[in-house]
């Protein structure tokens, strides 16, 4: 089993800052992307910033310059949420494209999502 469990999301003021973590775990032999997707009210789910296969980033045209993907050694992936405003409001769900290490194929996982709030 893998999964990927989020953490950090909040209530928080417009222009305030926040800080979101997806640590993954389980039987992982390896992770190829990991990265955030948010999902607003009645709105699709849609791309926040990733890690590419490539080990590039990419990020989604409205949180460029504000939003800022990074990782550490131990399968986990951080969102630094900065100037954050009442349109970034969503649950923001953890996505991973993972091997788990009792199959050979790469499996796509997501997490159940923390809830981010942007109001005054």
């Amino acid at each position: 089993q893998v999964q990927l469990v989020e953490s950090g999301g909040d209530l928080v003021q417009p222009g305030r800052s926040l800080t979101l973590s997806c640590a993954a775990s389980g039987n992982i032999f390896s992770i190829y992307t990991m990265g955030w997707y948010r999902q607003a009210p009645g709105k699709q789910r849609e791309l926040v910033a990733t890690f590419t296969r490539g080990g590039t980033n990419r990020y989604a045209e409205s949180v460029k310059g504000r939003f800022t993907i990074s990782r550490d050694n131990a399968n986990t992936v951080y969102l630094q949420m900065n100037s954050l405003a009442p349109e970034d409001t969503a649950v923001y769900h953890c996505h991973a494209e993972i091997r788990p290490d009792y199959v050979t194929t790469v499996m796509e996982y997501w997490g159940k999502g923390t809830l981010v709030t942007v109001s005054s």
